[in-house]
């Protein structure tokens, strides 16, 4: 079972980001400091691939199966060769477009998972691409790329079988290309383990990138890699001397032996360079972990000065931090976070990322449409006519004088128990609004926008009744610690706060002896509780 799953070399600790600095030759003095630059499309490429090796995985695990399908037990064995990051039961739940849950025969057994129709369509259209005649030639050419870049032209399998998945080879590559291509490699045995060895040195081939795309240069430019920094990147006039400078060293093959060069020089610093941007160009997602980059550079000889690489040169690779690892990328090869040229495989990848996102859009979609929707809206918008009915009367004392209010005071005897029974209804609303047990609709609201919305009338009805409850709790005529101009301001005061878009929290700061400034506390109950 295990045969067919990629095996595991290591994982990157949640560290902190690696800086960019400054090179370690450049002049020395004041030059500013690289600091380091998040770069937003990268880190989307990147992070939008997300559980998408752990979900092929699986699902290749369970095509293997002669009954495709196996139980959660099963699943949950294999789950450090599947790289699955959370429980195995929560993550393959959380696809339920591409794996379908089960009970066999009904019986209360543990849950088993079988593929679905629409992720077995899109394998077998994998499948069509990797059977292409095209395409097994262009596999069989990175390969043989990737063996004559090692000084022993030979890499063992292991390695190999950790590449699978960045040069997007078959999983069953060493069975179905390898003898097809008997003048390119072939197995044999190591010092304790399989290796793939090279048979025939191809010099047409042995052509980096770099050197394909300077042929029509004109004779004696020196080959100089496109540098793309960061939005942010700030490049001093030091730092930017030394790369002018180091642009116009003389480009070295990736497929020459430059280990004699002397490891704090210049040109074995380019050498390094070339090598690491020539295989991530043999990389069909022009992108890989940090931990699989050192591992094929351990073998390579060159581990240290990749690391060295990476860390003095971020206008041509860029280290994102994204998805718990570290992630490689090349930058030349992305514009605005997808990639120039896009490979069949990358276009499959990309449709089961569609794939496993499609369940999400439902849910989101059934979640905004449900039944709480309408009564949001609905319970809002009846609050907001019962405090504009309230809040109607108002408007028209804000153009009154302080004498006209006091007779207004004074004539008004005969509509006081109506006022009154009014303004209890409304302190009782109020009260209820303002009470912790609060109304039950409103619980059940689930939109932040609507929370936001109910809370602001209730806010606003909770001014009206104090308002209301200190105008008339000493009577028709106001007292002396509540005069008629206090009336006034109260009124122009909820006026106001009807057309602010802050909360009640912004009038606290109003304090009229003592009896406005307490507005924001908890309404009194009615009835003279």
């Amino acid at each position: 079972m295990r045969s067919i799953l990629p095996k595991r070399i290591g994982r990157s600790s949640p560290e902190t980001h690696p800086l960019p600095r400054a090179p370690r030759r450049a002049p020395p003095g004041d030059a500013a400091p690289a600091v380091c630059v998040r770069d937003r499309g990268l880190d989307h490429a990147v992070e939008r691939e997300k559980f998408l090796i752990p979900v092929v995985n699986l699902k290749n695990l369970l095509k293997s199966e002669p009954s495709r399908s196996l139980p959660i037990s099963a699943i949950a064995e294999c789950r450090d060769d599947l790289r699955i990051p959370i429980r195995p039961i929560d993550f393959v739940r959380r696809y339920p477009s591409i794996f379908a849950e089960f009970l066999p025969g009904n019986v209360g057994v543990h849950p088993h998972f079988k593929l679905t129709d629409e992720v077995l369509e899109l394998d077998a259209e994998e499948q069509l691409v990797y059977q292409r005649e095209s395409y097994r030639q262009e596999a069989a050419d990175r390969v043989l790329k990737l063996l004559m870049m090692s000084k022993v032209l030979k890499m063992p399998l292991d390695i190999i079988d950790e590449l699978k998945w960045d040069m997007g080879l078959p999983q069953d590559f060493v069975q179905s290309i390898v003898p097809e291509f008997p003048d390119y490699f072939r197995v044999a045995d190591g010092e304790g383990v399989r290796v793939l060895e090279l048979v025939c040195w191809s010099s047409d081939l042995a052509k980096s990138i770099m050197e394909k795309r300077a042929v029509n240069r004109a004779k004696g430019t020196p080959i100089e890699f496109t540098m793309h920094f960061s939005k942010g990147f700030e490049v001093d006039k030091k730092l930017k001397k030394w790369i002018d400078d180091w642009k116009k060293l003389p480009y070295i093959s990736p497929y020459e032996n430059g280990l004699h060069l002397s490891q704090s020089s210049d040109e074995s610093d380019k050498w390094a360079v070339a090598v690491l941007h020539e295989l991530l160009n043999l990389f069909v997602s022009k992108k890989t972990e940090r931990d699989t980059m050192f591992c094929v550079g351990e073998y390579l000889g060159v581990r240290s000065r990749f690391k060295r690489a990476l860390l003095d040169h971020p206008g041509i690779f860029y280290v994102s931090s994204k998805n718990r690892t570290h992630t490689v990328v090349l930058k030349e090869a992305f514009r605005r976070g997808s990639l120039i040229e896009q490979h069949p495989l990358m276009d499959m990848r990309n449709r089961y990322i569609h794939l496993m996102n499609t369940v999400k859009e439902e849910k989101k979609a059934t979640t905004t449409s449900g039944s709480q929707q309408p009564k949001k809206v609905s319970n809002g918008s009846e609050h907001q006519r019962e405090v504009e009915d309230e809040n109607g009367d108002e408007d028209d004392v804000d153009g009154m004088s302080d004498s006209e209010v006091e007779d207004d005071d004074e004539d008004g005897d005969s509509e006081d128990d109506e006022e009154n029974d009014n303004v209890k209804r409304t302190q009782t609303r109020a009260y209820t609004n303002a009470s912790p047990r609060g109304n039950r609709t409103r619980k059940s609201n689930s939109s932040p926008r609507h929370n936001s919305r109910s809370r602001a009338w209730d806010s606003k009805t909770q001014v009206l009744c104090m308002w209301s409850y200190h105008c008339t709790s000493s009577g028709s005529k106001p007292s002396s610690s509540f005069s008629s101009s206090h009336h006034i301001y109260a009124r122009k005061l909820t006026a106001a706060l009807w057309e602010c878009t802050h909360d009640l929290a912004s009038f606290r700061m109003h304090n009229h002896n003592g009896n406005l400034g307490n507005m924001h506390r908890a309404v009194p109950p009615p009835e003279g509780q």
